[in-house]
């Protein structure tokens, strides 16, 4: 079967066509919002025929037990429709989804002494009929589709003509307020355990791990909404808004996990992070802090030791590299600092063997992975659940993208449900590391504000 690509006559914002959508069946919004040279395309994902999820080690398909496992089922797919993409866009036919943190503990086999406290898939991927692809740079709109749940044609003109009624959303209005939250740690609690994590560090164990707490958030906002403030104020690359009926995955990642595209892959582990100032000399001020922070790039340097080891696995010998080094990126609320390192798929390995590879990103774990991955379980409060896992795709071409999931808030009965943390080194001050944390939930508190 051959996916049908249409470019419409017009022009809309795809932010403002989601709107029309939000509420349907596994509608999916992978979102660039913030425009730069990885942020050019938006894609909405629509009318699902085939959905695979793992859920407490079984695997289901189209909500069917099956033998198997996700990841076979993945590459069974892909490789059976396997088809070229003629265009320039990111995709045309494939699958969305994620893999929680939780679901990448079996890789390593670890298990969690936590029990579960959100009822939703450990994996989660939806092949779609329908595509609609905002280019940003032409200021164009794709629609592509693959006559699954209804004839190719006159779905595309359907939906052609339901795109044109919709209209463009309200700007929320900015009001800088934090929602309240309650943490799974006190203060004190949270800087012992990273106490607790330094000693594990100087004794040996590890050079670096990742630590983390979780914020509980009690809020009437409708996810979307929540997802349209923080795209409008804390834009990000790596977006993206999931509704998934009984609770719905609200995103603003900043950082890359894998992209493959025509063989060859990227990962941009982010580690080092300054919040931005209040007058323009305090911003050029902390971002030249982090730029030259030993304590930081150390901790940058360290990750990629470890994800060029894991790209090694999957990569042609010699291919893996470092193209770009010590970064900073700019953000709404703070400065990161980034790498990139890039390889070559090796012959006759697909984008899924990634997954078992290199997942989850050791920027969020630790190195070396698997201890740091027991202490982390050992120390924290709960299991991550989606928090540090990865949302994205899987394209019919064999390409793919992958964020890593931060700045990412799960919606579920009436509750937001935030994760944040960072790296920890034998140089970490516990008080900096607490703050930092608060940082970064900064941008999902703001959006989750409801108003007076």
């Amino acid at each position: 079967m051959k996916t049908k690509v249409s470019k419409l006559d017009f022009y809309k914002k795809a932010e403002d066509i989601f709107e029309c959508y939000k509420n349907e069946p596994m509608a999916v919004f992978l979102d660039s919002s913030l425009e730069n040279q990885l942020g050019r395309y938006s894609v909405i994902g629509l009318k699902p025929y085939l959905i695979l999820k793992e859920e407490d080690g079984t695997f289901f398909e189209n909500g069917v037990q099956s033998q198997g496992t996700l990841e076979a089922a993945l590459k069974e797919y892909l490789n059976q429709y396997k088809e070229e993409n003629p265009t320039s866009l990111p995709l045309i036919s494939g699958a969305v989804g994620y893999f929680s943190y939780d679901y990448g503990r079996k890789f390593e086999k670890i298990e969690s002494r936590h029990g579960k406290k959100l009822n939703m898939p450990e994996a989660l991927f939806v092949f779609y009929d329908f595509f609609i692809i905002e280019d940003k740079l032409e200021k164009a709109l794709y629609l592509t589709a693959r006559g699954e749940t209804e004839d190719a044609d006159s779905g595309m003109q359907r939906l052609e003509e339901e795109i044109r009624s919709c209209r463009t959303a309200e700007k929320p209005d900015k009001h800088g307020n934090l929602a309240s939250f309650v943490p799974n740690f006190s203060k004190e609690d949270y800087k012992q355990a990273i106490d607790q994590m330094i000693s594990y560090i100087v004794e040996g164990d590890i050079y670096i791990a990742n630590m983390t707490q979780q914020l509980t958030i009690n809020s009437k906002k409708e996810p979307y909404e929540v997802y349209r403030y923080l795209r409008t104020y804390n834009p990000a690359p790596f977006g993206g808004f999931f509704q998934c009926g009984d609770f719905q995955i609200v995103s603003a990642s900043p950082e890359r996990f894998m992209q493959v595209k025509d063989g060859n892959i990227e990962t941009r582990p982010i580690k080092g992070t300054r919040k931005r100032g209040e007058t323009e000399e305090e911003d050029a001020r902390l971002k030249e802090e982090l730029r030259n922070s030993s304590k930081d790039r150390s901790e940058l340097l360290m990750i990629v030791d470890l994800e060029r080891n894991d790209l090694n696995h999957i990569c042609e010998p010699g291919s893996v590299c470092v193209t770009e080094h010590f970064a900073v990126e700019t953000y709404a609320t703070v400065f990161h600092l980034v790498t990139t390192i890039v390889g070559k798929l090796r012959q006759g390995l697909s984008a899924v063997d990634l997954i078992p590879a290199a997942f989850p990103g050791g920027s969020i774990t630790g190195a070396p992975k698997i201890r740091a991955m027991e202490i982390i379980d050992e120390l924290e409060h709960d299991r991550r659940n989606l928090y540090t896992g990865s949302m994205g795709y899987f394209s019919f071409d064999g390409n793919c993208d992958f964020n890593i999931v931060i700045r990412t808030a799960v919606h579920q009965d009436g509750a937001y449900y935030l994760g944040v943390g960072g790296g920890i080194t034998c140089e970490s001050d516990l008080e900096f590391e607490y703050e930092e944390t608060l940082q970064k939930a900064r941008a999902v508190l703001e959006a989750l504000r409801e108003e007076e």
